[in-house]
């Protein structure tokens, strides 16, 4: 804040000609200098927006120079600005000058004489060297600092050794794998040769001994290994270390040589199973453990976002080891190993059931000789290109893709685009920085030195890469030594006192080897706890047939340092497995709008006839159909059509949250809609059944059909629907459910597969639920249609639309008993199953409105039949004599008439048979009895004429027939 307020008079300063500020004023602070070149200027306490916004400093600022790079700043340092407006000690430039190392100011067993400066040693500064007595100095004794480099290579001072023909001989026995699985002694043996002759060249170093070698061709074999084990042992001379190469052979030699007392030396072990210091004591190896690759593995893993992988390996102990070391790191990082393959010595199932898998990023962990078998097969199944990303082992030949091998049958243009892009991991074999070794030679001078001496071209030398890693190996060997026999330690053991029984030897051989610190040509050589170097990890990716360095790691430290070299097939790295889009299947927008349409005008259609039958309701016609069940199944094709909607809802019109809702809409809308509208016309031809088909039972019924018992029957029906859709929605309410399908491959070359989900709505127990409405619905559907078939023939004014009910009831029917299991069956198909149930329910709503009111508006409006009850009863025309109701009130009419005529002729044959007995008695008072006709007619009177008397019979006979 106090800087901010001294800056404030600055900024508020009028501005000269142009806007800039008058230069003049210098009372008032000093103008920002230039920095010097390859150098800048801290500003303290401002931003370097606010420097890029001023140009003068306050007075007593002060400014700080500083450099970049290995620069030292030559001058003031600091300046601070004056009143007069000047920065002090102007008249002295400050510059950045380059330095020298300082590694070339200090000198083991001498001293070093600085001319010509100051330290840091800067441009012109002159080093002289001096070594102490008993040692003479290898190197220029003088060199001069130029441009930040010094001008000869820094000497170092030997010990003056001992003549060759005084020195002790210290035996080595090593074995050397020339050809099998890793032919790595091709290049070793060379390296370790070279250095046995740098370190017995050396005065410093073991000058009164002399290293010798005796080797034998392992060929990597154990079996093999054994033998020369053997014959390494009980054969003279005795040696003092053993140097094997590959796992399977270390692993053997360094069991043994425990009960022999001897340090164990590998220059191209890597099986993690070797650093179990209770199985293996005396193990040693300038070849890190594999399980060093798993960390830069896992590092690049989460690099690139991969969380699934799949590996493959050789069935031997070094993979399988390392192979259960990446599963553990894996694991901590939360990357999931999906599949896991291995073989003994044919791959070609393993890969076909990776690219089975659909694996995608795969760690292959094999030999040399595997490895061409392996990715022959991997060309075979296409399990390679710009989908797949392989993981190897880095230290196999550069060119082992090209290598004829007869036990394959792919050519090398083949395998060289089976491996194109594949990454390995690879142990720091070579200094990357190209300073000087203990031995005074740099990686790249070592190489060049090597690579004369190799009788092959370095890409086709088994073990080139692992050669530094031997050449160190010899020089670790020669400073333990070194240091037990009191060349650089204070024992004094005399090496050649040294055999199989005297552990006190090997155990300061086994402390010197353990506390090794030195920088060799393939970096900084030093042991772990278990014996195993400490290395970084090379990391490259083979382009276009050759291997390009991408990045290293430090997994002692956690850093990648990476280059940004590397190329992908597709452009970019793969995806770990084939990227699943989800993908919902919606109905048919076409087929909802259409649908949804149709419901539209049969609700209008529903409304309309619902008003209709509530205007006409005093219309006698209308009265004697049961108008308000004919209501109600208005209502109910209205609530089933409305059902159609939320039936053609899903996820592409509302959210999860809101699905529950529109699947108890569903529910709800259609199941009261079908018992309003089946149900009233159920009820009513259940009463027609019930009351017309048995005459002399309900014979009274007849005349008396109450109203009420046919609303109770709806309302029953719909009361147990409610009542079981609320049970249902209480116990089990439906929910969201999603349908899985087989993914789909889409038809874009494109690293993705679609997989197709549906939009149910189903509960825990749908199929029971289901079982329960469809079978007590279906019995209601089949009793429909018995009762409408049997009541076709009945007539009766009392529900006169019940064969137009009927009718409807077979087409509702029919067609919910299709619809049903058509829907169950074509469920997964969302635009068939809606089709099909959407049109079932307006067809048969369609239907039973046209079939129950049409005819009702035609009739009325076409007869004009708009009149009451009471008109009705008053204007019995001939308008109605066509109608079967009027007939039958016409013959009831007619029966009346004819049952008072009987009454009267009975009363007449009364009286009649009263005149008949009074004149018999009269008779018989004046004439005695005759006896009677033999024809079997009444008696006559004397008077009487026979045929009177049979026509008053047959008169009385015709009234009573």
């Amino acid at each position: 804040m106090l800087l901010l307020l001294l800056l404030a008079p600055l900024f508020l300063r009028p501005l000269g000609a142009g806007g800039a500020q008058t230069p003049n004023a210098t009372s008032e602070g000093c103008q920002i200098i230039h920095p010097p070149w390859e150098g800048g200027i801290r500003y303290r306490g401002l931003t370097r927006d606010q420097v890029k916004a001023i140009n003068f400093l306050p007075v007593d600022y002060e400014i700080e120079y500083v450099c970049r790079g290995e620069r030292e700043v030559v001058g003031p340092k600091v300046r601070k600005c004056l009143a007069n407006g000047s920065w002090t000690d102007m008249d002295t430039p400050s510059r950045c000058v380059r330095i020298c190392t300082k590694s070339y100011l200090t000198l083991e067993n001498g001293k070093v004489f600085l001319m010509g400066g100051d330290l840091p040693a800067l441009d012109g500064a002159r080093v002289d060297f001096r070594c102490d007595p008993d040692f003479h100095l290898v190197g220029s004794s003088r060199t001069i600092c130029s441009q930040g480099q010094w001008s000869t290579p820094k000497p170092h001072c030997q010990v003056n050794r001992t003549p060759h023909s005084e020195r002790r001989a210290v035996y080595i026995g090593a074995l050397f794998p020339m050809s099998g699985g890793w032919p790595g002694g091709q290049a070793c043996q060379p390296a370790v040769e070279m250095a046995l002759e740098d370190v017995n060249s050396r005065r410093d170093i073991l000058p009164d001994y002399e290293l010798k070698l005796i080797h034998h061709d392992s060929k990597c074999d154990p079996g093999q290994a054994t033998k020369y084990l053997y014959e390494l042992l009980y054969n003279d001379p005795i040696k003092i270390i053993l140097m094997p190469g590959c796992s399977s052979v270390s692993t053997l030699v360094a069991e043994a040589a425990r009960m022999w007392n001897l340090i164990v030396l590998s220059y191209g072990s890597s099986s993690p199973a070797l650093s179990n210091r209770q199985r293996f004591p005396t193990f040693f190896r300038t070849h890190p453990s594999a399980t060093l690759h798993n960390p830069t593995r896992v590092k690049l893993f989460e690099k690139w976002g991969w969380k699934k992988i799949a590996t493959i390996q050789q069935t031997t102990e070094v993979f399988t080891s390392t192979l259960d070391d990446l599963e553990e790191r894996v694991k901590e990082a939360g990357i999931e190993i999906t599949f896991r393959q291995s073989f003994f010595s044919d791959p070609a199932v393993p890969v076909k059931n990776l690219k089975r898998q659909d694996a995608r990023i795969i760690v292959g962990l094999f030999y040399e000789t595997e490895a061409r078998k392996v990715f022959c097969e991997v060309y075979k199944e296409r399990l390679f290109g710009k989908k797949y990303v392989w993981f190897l082992i880095g230290w196999y030949a550069d060119n082992w893709f090209k290598i004829y091998d007869p036990s394959i049958n792919c050519t090398v243009d083949e395998m060289t685009e089976a491996v194109e892009g594949h990454i390995t991991t690879e142990i720091v074999m070579l200094n990357p920085a190209n300073t000087r070794s203990i031995s005074n030679m740099t990686s790249q001078e070592f190489v060049e030195k090597l690579t004369k001496r190799l009788k092959r071209h370095p890409e086709e030398t088994g073990g080139f890469q692992e050669a530094p890693l031997a050449y160190d190996a010899i020089w670790a060997l020669a400073l333990a030594l070194n240091k037990t026999s009191g060349g650089g330690g204070r024992s004094g053991v005399r090496l050649e006192d040294f055999n199989y029984n005297n552990q006190t030897i090997t155990d300061q051989i086994y402390r010197a080897m353990n506390s090794s610190s030195f920088e060799g040509v393939s970096g900084h050589v030093v042991f772990d706890a278990s014996g195993s170097r400490m290395a970084w990890t090379l990391i490259e990716q083979l382009q276009g047939g050759s291997y390009k360095k991408i990045g290293y790691y430090d997994s002692t430290k956690d850093d990648l340092s990476w280059s940004k070299t590397d190329k992908w097939i597709g452009g970019s790295p793969p995806a770990d497995q084939t990227l699943v889009i989800k993908t919902f299947r919606f109905l048919s927008q076409k087929l909802f709008i259409s649908v949804s349409v149709l419901s539209s005008l049969g609700i209008v259609l529903a409304v309309v006839c619902l008003s209709f039958n509530i205007y006409n309701s005093h219309v006698r016609y209308i009265q004697n159909s049961q108008p308000n069940l004919n209501n109600l199944t208005a209502v109910g094709c209205s609530l089933a059509l409305a059902a159609v909607f939320p039936l053609g809802l899903d996820g592409y019109h509302i959210g999860r949250s809101q699905f529950p809702f529109v699947c108890q809409a569903r529910l709800w809308l259609l199941g009261l809609g079908f018992s309003l509208g089946y149900g009233s016309m159920f009820t009513k031809i259940w009463w027609v059944h019930t009351v017309f088909t048995k005459k002399e039972e309900k014979k009274e019924w007849r005349k008396t059909l109450e109203p009420w018992k046919l609303y109770a029957t709806v309302g029953l029906l719909v009361g147990t629907d409610i009542l079981t859709l609320a049970i249902w929605q209480i116990v089990d309410p439906l929910h969201r459910t999603i349908e899985t399908f087989a993914k789909e491959e889409p038809k874009e070359d494109i690293d993705v597969s679609i997989l197709p989900q549906l939009e149910h709505c189903s509960s825990k127990k749908m199929n029971t639920w289901l079982g329960i409405f469809y079978g007590y619905k279906g019995l209601l559907l089949l009793l429909g249609i018995f009762l409408a078939y049997e009541t076709k023939s009945v007539s009766t004014e009392k529900i006169n639309d019940h064969r137009a009910v009927g009718m409807a009831i077979y087409n509702v029917a029919v067609l919910c008993l299709i619809t049903a299991p058509v829907t169950m069956i074509l469920s997964s198909q969302q635009d068939a199953a809606f089709a099909f149930a959407s049109l079932a329910i307006v067809f048969s709503s369609y239907i039973t409105l046209v079939v129950l009111f049409v005819p009702k508006m035609r009739r009325l409006i076409t007869r004009g039949e708009w009149q009451s009850e009471a008109q009705d009863t008053m204007k019995t025309g001939s308008s109605t004599n066509n109608n079967e109701e009027e007939k039958s009130r016409l013959l009831e009419k007619e029966n009346r008439e004819l049952e008072k005529i009987i009454a009267e002729k009975e009363e007449r044959v009364s009286e009649l048979r009263h005149q008949l007995q009074s004149r018999q008695q009269l008779r018989s008072r004046r004439h005695p009895p005759t006896p009677p006709d033999p024809s079997g007619g009444l008696p006559r009177g004397p008077s009487e004429p026979p045929d009177r008397l049979s026509c008053d019979g047959s008169r009385v006979h015709l009234l009573y027939k």
